[in-house]
């Protein structure tokens, strides 16, 4: 009798359980060919779902199709319990975790237990019938050779997590196929093909900008960016001082060095997603063209992929399936997504990992990497480069001498600016003030911002910002215009409309005066020709330096550093023993934030001093053990310190705000397509403390998961404001 698959689609036909396997195993062997495992991949693309040939489990089938129910007879442990007969190891919970995600090495071996007993009938009847119609199944390709050879537990580790994406990839890209009636087809654009698109693109811009030295410098920069992008596969740097085009010169880089290697796609991912958004737009500019498939794919949990309610375009469709598994020449994405993907266990979140094999990575601002992940984090760039045809380019102005720590103390690096040095001293386009001794008050600092014509002062903290706001609404003179707020604690859409209307402003040479947090100070496109830094970490306060005097208009801007007495609290929170080495090695007397002699000294006594080495040794130990879920749950990118909340006050809009409240009240009633419903809230989501939320419980109302309605004032200017809230340091 017939084995089948998956139940009937649209057009009435039945997925044979043979098509299924063998659909599967051909697309998961031409993923995993990028990283030398393809007989491998294909073989357990075979075996996925083998246990569906058990008589109990196509009645189940042909009863759930006739009452619109679930299978619900288990079908992992046959192929599971096959692959680990032929000497797969740990490899055989590619099989298992399919749809669960993959075990740790212990619990897997309790599954295979229940293979040989309780099991043990239905797994023998379901290979028995497979392997009549795919005898293939009954002999494994064993390992690939250069696994074997690696001596290396971290390789395994990344190959089994690549294998298990590849076969996950292809299990729901033929389930697609079947259902849809029509296959996924993959993009057919190459490195090549946008190297001229970029090219062309870049000429026109060129066109119309005006001659100066900071365009010359970028120039230079750009120019030894697409030399190097001659080399080999492998690390890269570019310490790229702020407002010297890093943007630019990194996806050149990484473009061309595609083309000359013949590598798949580029991925750039940034730590905020601010920048997520704005560097998507410029790559977009320079890469997409009207009227055909898009190349930049933004991916990344803010962004609004389809709203419900309204026809999706072709165009939107693509991006919806390409953010699945990253079938795209071009993704820009945040590290976030990127590394807590890479250390996942879960299906929907490792579909997209063997796309990042034979690929450029670049990581814009990479000193935002969290230094309790750095040692698992730069272990996995080690095994991507060393064995998975991957080239990671660290993108910053702020570089950190990752070089030092011995995890990666061995390996090569090619620095793609041969004098950074000399590039630093010819881009310094400000002056640094110390104003720290004596330590000036909120509003002596508010005083000296609002009296300047254009300025920004960045604080550490949300009530900072509030505070120093207020001073300076009081201060500002009326011709001076409006003071401007950036925080979190706006909705998004709304801080949006505040850094458009600050641009323009600063383009038309209007006066304009801004208090943000530390949101703006890493690669939003702001030019001051004043900033004033609360004080805080040396990258930080070069960062904030970089929306100073950015565009080189002035001979000099000024960057005045500020302590006010009782903010170090705060500051020592945010920030932890990097702001006591700050303190040693920058200020009155001491090396300025961009002397990158000094940085290199005061990142390696930072490393040291966050005993780097030995705080991800858990989350290494747990790779080696295959421990999956262990490391899923030890790695985090970002502590949860804060909750999304949703304000539909946020906008003036009264159709707006009624369509928010309508998909709050879906969400609460558990409408299907909650996804799709809370990308379009997005635009109107803020933050908040955790503690302060629970504080201010009466202000608002559950929704969703952790997500919550605020209930209470917003503020036109600053968002959401609470008099209790300077306690709390987000």
């Amino acid at each position: 009798m017939a084995l089948w698959g998956h139940s009937v689609n649209h057009q009435g036909k039945r997925h044979s359980l043979e098509d299924h396997l063998k659909g599967t195993g051909r697309r998961a062997g031409q993923a995993a060919s990028v990283f030398r495992a393809a007989a491998l991949a294909r073989h357990l693309g075979h075996l996925h779902d083998v246990g569906k040939g058990a008589c109990d489990w196509q009645d189940g089938l042909l009863r759930a199709e006739c009452s619109g129910g679930r299978v619900g007879i288990p079908h992992k442990h046959a192929g599971t319990w096959l692959a680990e007969q032929q000497g797969l190891a740990v490899f055989c919970g590619v099989v298992f975790g399919h749809h669960g995600g993959l075990l740790s090495w212990a619990d897997l071996k309790k599954e295979l237990d229940q293979a040989e007993g309780k099991y043990k009938l239905q797994v023998e009847e379901a290979i028995d019938r497979v392997s009549k119609i795919i005898p293939e199944i009954l002999t494994g390709p064993g390992l690939p050779a250069w696994i074997e050879q690696s001596q290396d537990p971290m390789a395994v580790d990344v190959l089994v997590r690549m294998v298990f994406s590849a076969v996950v990839d292809a299990d729901y890209l033929d389930t697609a196929e079947h259902f849809d009636g029509r296959p996924r087809l993959p993009h057919t654009l190459n490195a090549a093909d946008l190297v001229s698109r970029f090219e062309s693109a870049r000429q026109q811009k060129l066109a119309d900008a005006v001659a100066s030295p900071v365009n010359l410098l970028r120039n230079e920069v750009y120019d030894q960016a697409v030399a190097g992008a001659a080399g080999p596969v492998g690390l890269y740097r570019l310490p790229s001082p702020t407002g010297s085009g890093k943007t630019f010169s990194a996806a050149a880089f990484a473009l061309h060095h595609a083309a000359a290697n013949g590598l798949r796609r580029v991925i750039v991912a940034v730590p905020f997603m601010s920048i997520t958004e704005q560097n998507a737009q410029v790559y977009r500019d320079l890469l997409d063209h009207p009227g055909h498939t898009p190349v930049v794919l933004e991916h990344h949990s803010g962004i609004d992929l389809d709203k419900p309610g309204k026809t999706v375009s072709a165009a939107e469709r693509w991006r919806r399936l390409a953010a699945e598994n990253w079938d795209s020449p071009f993704v820009v994405t945040t590290t976030v997504r990127l590394f807590e993907s890479l250390f996942s266990n879960q299906p929907a979140a490792m579909r997209r990992l063997h796309n990042i094999a034979g690929s450029v990575l670049v990581l814009d601002e990479v000193q935002a990497l969290p230094d309790a992940m750095l040692r698992p984090i730069l272990s996995m760039l080690r095994t991507l480069t060393e064995h998975f045809n991957v080239t990671v380019l660290l993108a910053s102005a702020t570089q950190p001498a990752y070089g030092n720590l011995q995890v990666v103390r061995n390996l090569p690096v090619h620095d793609l600016v041969p004098e950074p040095e000399r590039l630093y001293k010819a881009l310094n386009r400000v002056r640094y003030q110390w104003w720290i001794s004596p330590k000036p008050t909120p509003d002596q600092v508010a005083q000296r911002a609002a009296a300047q014509r254009q300025s920004l002062v960045i604080c550490n903290t949300t009530a900072q910002a509030a505070e120093l706001h207020t001073l300076m609404e009081q201060h500002r003179a009326p011709e001076g215009g409006r003071v401007w707020h950036l925080s979190t604690r706006m909705a998004s859409a709304h801080r949006k409309r505040h850094l458009e209307e600050i641009r323009r402003l600063l383009k038309a040479g209007e006066p304009v005066a801004v208090v943000s947090t530390q949101l703006v100070e890493a690669g939003v496109d702001l030019d001051f020709p004043m900033v004033l830094r609360a004080f805080a970490t040396a990258e930080a306060m070069q960062q904030a330096a970089g929306r100073c005097n950015r565009n080189g208009h002035l001979a000099e801007g000024d960057v005045v550093i500020f302590d006010i007495d009782g903010w170090d609290k705060a500051a020592e929170r945010i920030y932890g023993p990097a702001l006591g080495v700050t303190q040693e090695y920058f200020g009155p007397g001491r090396a300025l934030p961009d002397d990158v002699t000094v940085m290199d000294a005061y990142y390696t006594e930072r490393f040291a001093r966050a005993n780097v080495e030995a705080v991800g040794a858990h989350i290494q130990d747990r790779r080696e053990n295959a421990d999956f879920p262990e490391v899923a749950k030890l790695f985090q990118m970002i502590e949860e310190h804060t909750v999304p909340v949703v304000v539909p006050r946020s906008t003036k809009d009264a159709a707006e705000q009624a369509e928010c409240h309508r998909l709050i009240g879906q969400l609460r009633a558990g409408a299907p397509g909650s996804g799709d419903l809370l990308r379009w809230l997005r635009p109107y989501i803020a933050s908040l403390p955790k503690a302060l939320a629970r504080k201010h419980a009466d202000l608002t109302s559950p929704v969703l998961g952790d997500l919550v309605e605020w209930l209470g004032d917003y503020d036109d200017q600053r968002g959401i404001e609470l008099s209790d809230s300077k306690e709390y340091v987000f």
